[in-house]
């Protein structure tokens, strides 16, 4: 049977990470960015090139007409509901501006694109989900939300960005709470410092930093390390778990004196 999976942001970064890993495995996926359909397709070429069908739908889920759109693509596209929906899409603050000194301006860009925009997507997708499983038991549900060790860890130069994604790690357990009696599992993973365009800018820093000892594996983390761990989710290997957090992060996350 053939499995179907919406990863948000699929086209480069953490999302192309993950829609490599579960291309691999034989996923038909749609593939959802705000980019030119130009821009993205050599991306589409190589993930095709493993014999699975890729489709790219292209909105801001910061709009709620995008969203709708989006999913009203993702049906027709792929059926009424998808098996998986992989809530990765996400933006830095435009400016890192000290916490005394950030604007509203970017606080709302951000809380509505990381949060506001994969809140209400998700209720879409898990709607449909919800009916396909009452009228067909097997078929098989689950959602993932990437979130970011900023869901705890404090960044006061990009405020906005760990308020964003500490709503987003309380969206996770809310529908994982919602949906566990439908038998559709939730997990949040939560990437560390992942080596992606939204990290160049401040290469020369995390680099400083890891080698310091902030990251006690001393690298970088791969847009394909996250990409496996949601696979293994995705394929049922982690039964009995719903909201659960997944650290993939190097161990920056422990605790250490």
């Amino acid at each position: 049977m053939t499995r179907t999976a919406l990863i948000t942001g699929g086209t480069r970064g953490i999302g192309l990470g993950i829609a490599r890993a579960l291309a691999r495995e034989g996923w038909t996926l749609a593939l959802g960015g705000v980019r030119p359909d130009a821009d993205v397709a050599p991306v589409l070429d190589e993930l095709r090139a493993h014999g699975v069908a890729i489709h790219y739908v292209r909105g801001d889920l910061a709009r709620p007409g995008d969203r709708a759109r989006i999913v009203e693509d993702v049906q027709a596209r792929l059926g009424a509901a998808v098996n998986a929906l992989v809530n990765n899409a996400g933006r830095a603050p435009r400016v890192r501006a000290d916490l005394l000194d950030a604007t509203e301006a970017s606080f709302e860009e951000l809380l509505r694109t990381n949060l506001q925009g994969p809140y209400f997507l998700t209720q879409a997708i898990a709607r449909a989900q919800v009916e396909q499983r009452r009228v067909d038991p097997s078929f098989a549900a689950s959602i993932v939300f990437i979130t970011s060790v900023s869901a705890e860890t404090v960044s006061t130069d990009r405020g906005e960005y760990c308020v964003s994604k500490a709503g987003l790690s309380m969206a996770a357990r809310l529908f994982a709470v919602r949906l566990a009696a439908d038998g559709i599992p939730v997990f949040e993973v939560r990437p560390g410092i992942i080596a992606t365009h939204m990290t160049e800018g401040v290469r020369d820093v995390y680099q400083r930093r890891i080698a310091d000892g902030l990251v006690p594996e001393k690298r970088w983390g791969e847009p394909e390390d996250v990409g496996k761990a949601v696979a293994a989710l995705l394929r049922g290997d982690v039964p009995y778990a719903t909201g659960s957090v997944i650290n993939v992060d190097g161990g920056l996350s422990i605790p250490r004196l």
